[in-house]
């Protein structure tokens, strides 16, 4: 899987933009389940919706499961809510089986968590954060 590294792509950059936007402008609530998007933010996805209960294992299934779906797509996202602070435990639990799934596969999607506030790669600490985002 790529590390995203700065300065990023000016592509890049969009895409994930429009992930954090998608989440601020679609999710009010305060507290909602974490989701796993595979595909291209702003474009064609499949979400899987997290259950703290599922194990290494399942994960790495259903991720598979996903990447053949979508004949191995250029992204993976977790969107959560809470603070954009490194690794918490459901960036955690999608980030190892998502590896293992790529390198199964043979692909190479980035891996990002993304907040209302801003999104961050796990890997490399890259991080861009919004005060207040809004559509352009």
């Amino acid at each position: 899987m790529p590390v995203l590294l700065d300065p990023l792509p000016a592509r890049d950059r969009r895409l994930l933009r429009a992930a954090v936007l998608a989440l601020a402008t679609t999710e009010h609530r305060h507290h909602f389940p974490s989701v796993l998007h595979v595909g291209t933010p702003g474009g064609p996805t499949v979400t899987v919706i997290d259950d703290p209960a599922w194990d290494r294992g399942l994960r790495i299934e259903l991720v598979g499961a996903v990447l053949r779906l979508l004949h191995d797509p250029g992204w993976l996202w977790v969107t959560r809510a809470g603070a954009l602070t490194p690794l918490q435990d459901v960036d955690a639990a999608w980030l190892s089986p998502a590896m293992a799934a790529a390198q199964e596969r043979g692909c190479d999607p980035a891996f990002v968590v993304v907040t209302r506030h801003g999104w961050h790669d796990p890997r490399s600490g890259a991080t861009q954060r919004w005060r207040r985002i809004r559509q352009r």
